[in-house]
């Protein structure tokens, strides 16, 4: 059964009526203040699963994203739907950073978006002993493992969190892990008696073939004359030039 609170935040708030997948169980377990670790592919839905508990709980929610421009966008999203979310990263002056902590202490935030080398800096932690916290959620928690191509050192140190502030829950997520990385982002955050939480990977809308590489582009050009006549599409290449070129014959 879905808890009121939670559908009542995603009804009103995000506009849909029902959850999809695990994302109940997901945000229940964080509400009760249990740790999760969600492996969740892309387009399912994983940001609500730590942004409904923020806005149900008490307190602000700390999200931890690598990337400035995520950042932004998210806080453009959330805001634009009426919830209080703000980011602190180092592309604001101080008077923005100033401001943005002066809200968070006062308890004016449901969430704040925080790069994850902020939480080696002493003013931030400090900060964050200060102000009533929801919870911690770790975005893209895949660049903790340094087997992974978009390895982070700065995630390293997001064992922190639980080691500064124990009660506070943690849900860490990634659209990108195989049983070894979760396992090695299960370790390195610290999050070992966390609840897992793994969706299906398969995209039945999506189809999947393999083609003998002789002539490239000619192949490219017979495929979406015959299969994909007036459809909009992407050509992913290995190279900017191998993309310029491909794109040129294309429009020739």
């Amino acid at each position: 059964m879905t808890p009121a609170p939670a559908l009542s935040v995603l009804e009103k708030t995000f506009g849909y009526d029902s959850f999809r997948g695990q994302q109940a169980e997901i945000i229940q377990t964080v509400i009760d203040g249990g740790d999760a670790l969600v492996l969740m592919p892309t387009g399912g839905g994983k940001s609500l699963c730590y942004q409904i508990p923020a806005l149900v709980r008490e307190g602000t929610g700390i999200v931890i994203s690598p990337l400035i421009a995520l950042m932004q966008d998210q806080v453009d999203a959330l805001s634009a739907v009426g919830a209080r979310a703000e980011f602190l990263n180092s592309t604001q002056s101080s008077e923005e950073r100033s401001r943005v902590e002066a809200a968070f202490l006062a308890g004016e935030l449901d969430l704040l978006y925080l790069a994850p080398e902020r939480l080696r800096v002493s003013s931030t932690t400090d900060l964050l002993d200060r102000g009533a916290i929801s919870l911690f959620a770790i975005d893209e928690a895949h660049c903790v493992s340094q087997w992974g191509h978009d390895f982070r050192p700065d995630y390293l140190q997001l064992s922190v969190l639980h080691e500064r502030w124990p009660s506070i829950p943690r849900i860490a997520l990634t659209a990108t892990a195989t049983e070894t990385t979760r396992r090695e982002i299960a370790q390195r955050l610290d999050l070992g008696t966390a609840r897992q939480f793994v969706s299906s990977f398969d995209r039945p809308n999506i189809q999947y073939r393999i083609e003998g590489k002789q002539q490239p582009l000619q192949q490219l050009l017979s495929l979406l004359s015959s299969e994909h006549p007036g459809d909009a599409g992407i050509v992913y290449c290995l190279s900017r030039a191998s993309v310029e070129k491909t794109a040129e014959f294309l429009v020739q």
